[in-house]
């Protein structure tokens, strides 16, 4: 296996734990606008640019973890969907040996 060509058992799981991953994704950020919106102590507009920060900010994690979903990119998505807590206990276990060490290097080297 290769980082850009994994096997076909993990390029399934992948696809399988990704939609999973990116509800969990999604779900989590609709919880962090409300306390942004709902703070009182701001101004409209202060919430507002708070809004929009928080979205700028997840809209470049879903773009690392999300966009372009191809075999040759699985790992670096996988990395990401890790190291933003996306992943519940045992799911990165399910993935071969060699998936997970490229995973956790890749990690590393970006400092993740």
């Amino acid at each position: 296996m290769t980082a850009r060509n994994p096997p076909e058992a993990d390029w399934k799981r992948f696809r399988e734990l990704r939609e999973v991953a990116l509800d969990r994704f999604c779900t989590r950020v609709l919880h962090e606008v409300g306390p942004v919106t709902e703070d009182a102590s701001r101004t409209s507009h202060e919430r507002y640019l708070g809004v929009f920060q928080l979205r700028k900010e997840r809209d470049r994690q879903l773009s690392v973890a999300f966009d372009n979903p191809r075999r040759s990119h699985m790992i670096e998505q996988l990395a990401a969907i890790h190291a933003y807590g996306l992943l519940e206990a045992g799911e990165l276990d399910r993935f071969s040996e060699s998936a997970r060490e490229a995973v956790n290097g890749f990690a590393n080297l970006r400092g993740w």
